[in-house]
């Protein structure tokens, strides 16, 4: 078998594909939350706070290069900046990432231990098997 043959074959099982689905779902989801909390959480809380901007909340390293309004300002004139502002929001990010994820895992668990409870209540016998087990219990009257 050629590497070729064999590399279609790895790429086009079940579990590869599902993980290429995953991943493709997975980061259109990121840009969703992230647009999410950029985009509609972090305005309202920088209002509570006074109207602090999150994304341009940062520090200078440098002062001797003077001192910036925005974000890009600071970068457009080369000058190291730590950024606290979109570190919260990436943060925010990962928590609402995970607190789906969460919820997600916890529904399927619930619907794995009710299956695992009563397995044959979804399995309905076939029709020759409810019609023996009728005439049975006909016979016991």
């Amino acid at each position: 078998m050629s590497m070729v043959q064999e590399f279609k074959k790895f790429a086009m099982r079940g579990n590869v594909m599902d993980m290429a689905i995953g991943i493709i779902i997975g980061g259109a989801f990121g840009k969703i939350i992230t647009s999410l909390v950029t985009d509609v959480i972090m305005p309202p809380i920088g209002k509570l706070m006074g109207g602090v901007d999150f994304s341009n909340l940062f520090v200078v390293l440098d002062l001797s290069k003077g001192s910036f309004k925005t974000l890009a300002a600071a970068k457009a004139a080369g000058v190291a900046t730590v950024n606290i502002g979109l570190f919260i929001n990436t943060i925010i990010d990962f928590l609402i990432v995970t607190f789906a994820i969460f919820l997600m895992m916890k529904g399927m668990n619930a619907m794995r231990r009710k299956e695992e409870a009563n397995p044959d209540a979804s399995i309905e016998p076939p029709a020759d098997i409810k019609l023996l087990t009728e005439i049975r219990d006909l016979l016991r009257k």
